[in-house]
Parts: structure tokens; sequence; C-alpha cells
């Protein structure tokens, strides 16, 4: 594959950056919270992405019908890794993981309903997946849904149960929700709903990460679901959630960051003196380096065969054939590019010496405190997205040929 971009893939690029300089703000671009932070979480992020839906840059991949532009995935590539590197807001859930699969599979009460607000950014979304016996292994989760009829005969499900690790559920509207229709039947009993995050049943408590990031545990009870709000065919949420796991792992972990963390590293051992010697000629920290910038080409270029095969899924879609998603290069660069990233982050404490400890953004520290901070933010990476042991498991089996048990 041809890992250079075109000329007018580059051209888009070129605009892309114009723009953030002409909006650049401390307070939507900060490249000291890594990627899992980078979210909508403030009136001024969310007044930036807006701004990006007027230049018609939300969206880009989706069919014209629904208010895309039909154009190829490498530009939301571009987009989504130029906002990563300055540390902004991604385009991520609304657009990648409940656009595109409420487009393949929703409604069209769903769709007039939900994707005129995503390509406007007047709507943010919660995923909620993972439970406290149910993370990486999504299929076990147990929210129990029932049907349920109201006292003026609304049809619907009664939601019931516990949710945690759901980072936007104190800001989001609404919650993209897998529930257990069918404890009968791990894999074909899962159900997709959406819901509204301000319902009376639902309480949401934070729990706070080693990086400093809020996330969510969300108890929910005796909630009504209408059918109107189920998404898909009951029972096949799974698949769902499989589909958009794929554009998770992805776009979660783009690689701008750990690019812009390597060269702060590079920055740092071209500079230092240490011991009346420049850091730079020291063998063991030249080696370090060396292998540093070689797997982090790795990296690039697994997140653009990715790319290259989500295209080839698009051209596919488009010319009405069926081709699996790329799940097993999504897990291939999920895997690789989080735990480079904290084999980064080790080297940079590591190099960085005893004052690497000093918090971010503490100035006389070693690289401005951002190896304490990416030390903690990368263990949280290697979880996010489905854990690595998950991803080598994928790998095995649809990559290799192995048996599920092996």
């Amino acid at each position: 594959m041809d890992f250079n971009f075109t000329p007018e893939q580059n051209a888009f690029l070129d605009e892309v950056e114009r723009f953030l300089d002409e909006h650049d703000d401390p307070d939507v671009f900060d490249v000291t919270r890594e990627n899992m932070a980078q979210i909508v979480d403030t009136p001024k992020r969310r007044a930036f992405m807006k701004e990006l839906g007027h230049k018609g840059w939300l969206g880009m991949t989706w069919p014209k019908e629904y208010g895309g532009s039909e154009g190829e995935g490498v530009y939301e590539f571009l987009l989504n890794e130029a906002l990563a590197g300055r540390g902004g807001p991604q385009i991520g859930k609304g657009v990648g993981i409940i656009g595109k699969t409420l487009i393949a599979h929703g409604s069209d009460f769903l769709k007039a309903t939900f994707l005129p607000m995503i390509l406007e950014n007047d709507v943010e979304f919660a995923v909620g997946y993972s439970e406290p016996n149910a993370g990486s292994d999504a299929a076990s989760m147990k929210l129990k849904a029932e049907r349920h009829v109201t006292a003026d005969g609304q049809e619907g499900w009664l939601l019931n149960g516990q949710k945690t690790w759901t980072t936007s559920a104190h800001f989001a509207e609404w919650y993209w929700l897998g529930t257990r229709t069918d404890p009968e039947n791990k894999h074909q009993g899962i159900t997709l709903m959406l819901v509204p995050l301000d319902h009376e049943g639902i309480d949401i408590r934070p729990i706070w990460t080693m990086g400093d990031e809020r996330t969510n545990e969300v108890w929910i009870d005796n909630v009504f679901v209408p059918d109107d709000y189920v998404v898909g065919e009951v029972n096949r949420g799974f698949q769902y959630i499989s589909e958009a796991l794929d554009l998770e792992r992805f776009t979660m972990f783009t690689f701008s960051p750990i690019k812009q963390r390597l060269d702060v590293l590079t920055d740092y051992v071209k500079e230092t003196v240490r011991d009346g010697e420049p850091l730079k000629d020291d063998k063991v920290t030249r080696q370090q380096l060396a292998q540093l910038h070689t797997q982090a080409e790795v990296a690039r270029c697994l997140g653009l065969k990715f790319v290259a095969e989500t295209m080839k899924v698009e051209e596919a879609t488009k010319a009405g054939h069926r081709r699996p998603p790329p799940t097993l290069q999504s897990s291939e660069y999920k895997l690789f590019a989080t735990e480079y990233s904290r084999r980064l982050a080790n080297a940079s404490m590591d190099i960085g010496g005893p004052g690497s400890q000093l918090r971010v953004k503490t100035d006389d520290a070693p690289m401005a405190g951002r190896a304490e901070s990416t030390y903690r933010y990368t263990v949280i990476d290697t979880i996010g997205g489905g854990a690595s042991e998950i991803q080598k498991n994928i790998i095995a089996r649809r990559g290799m040929g192995l048996p599920k048990n092996f």
C-alpha cells in the first residue's frame, strides 16, 4: 500500500491546520489531556465543534441523503489526527459510533431525530457498554430490559441495572446503551437503545481515574424506553457494538498525540546536559530513542493500514457489496499503539530522572512534567476500548486462525 497522501489530501490537511490556527484557544486545545480525555466536555469545546460542523467536516463520509458528502475515510482520519495532535476534542462518538451505526441499522425515526443534531454538534452521547462484571467482554452485560406497557398503552422496555466507566455521562444528553433483552443467549440477546440521560430514573456518580479525568458509574432504576428508541433489531445489538468498536479502538487512540510526546522527549534529549555531557551522546539513551522512533513508525503505518482497509469497506458498501469490517487491523493498531505509548511514557520517566515525577505543567520539571502525566494516562489507554488481552485474542483468532480456547 502507498503510505503517502495525495496532493488533494495534503491540501485538505493544510486547510484544517489553517482553521485550527485561526481558532487556537488554550481552553479548547490542551496537549496534556491525553487521548481518551480529548472529549467535548466544555461549552467552548462544544462551540468549537459546532464550527467544524459548519465547515461540513462532521459526517464527511456519510451518504449525501443524510447530510454527508460521501468523502473518503482518509479525510476523516486526517481531521481527527490534526485535532488530536493539538490536544483538541475529536469527532469521536457522535459522527462515528452512533452516526454510522444509525445510518446502517437505525429506523427512519432515529435517523431523522439524531443525524441532523450530530452534524450540527447539537448533541453529545455517552456510550454504556461496560458493567461491574462486563468490561472488555461486552457480551456479558446484564442490564435488564423487560417488555413493558405503560398505563397509557405505550409499548417498550423497562430497564434496571448498572453501568460503569461511562466517561461522558455527566455532560452528555443521550445514552447509547447496551441492554440484556434475552438472558438465555449471550451474544444474540443484547439490544441497543437510546435513552435520555436526564431521565429521573438515572443516577450518575463520578469515578475519578488515575489520569485525573472523570468517568462515571450509572444506576438505572425503572427507566422506560419506547420501542421507537430501539436501535436496529432486537437482540442484534452485540453485532452492532462489535462493528462500532472497530471505530472506537481507532479514533480513541490517535497517533498524533503519541508522536507529539515522542517529539517532546526527543527535544529534551537534544537540549539536556547531564554530568557535564550532552544527553544525546549517551549510548544507552541513543539506543532507546532509536527504538522508540522506529516503533513509532510501525504504529503510524498500522494506523494507515486500518484506514486503507476501512476505505475498501466503504467502496464495497457503495457498490452494494458486503465486506467484513477491518476488525483485525483495528485490534493490531490499538494493541501496538497503546502498548507503545506506555513504553514511551516509561522511557520518558527513566530518561527524565527523578524530576520527571513532578506533576504536569511544572515549568522546571523535565519536559514540563509531561512524563508524569503520560505515565498515568497511558495505563488507562491500554484498557479503554478493549484491554490489550482482548486485542491479542482477536488477533490470534481472526489473524492467526487459532481456536478460541487455545
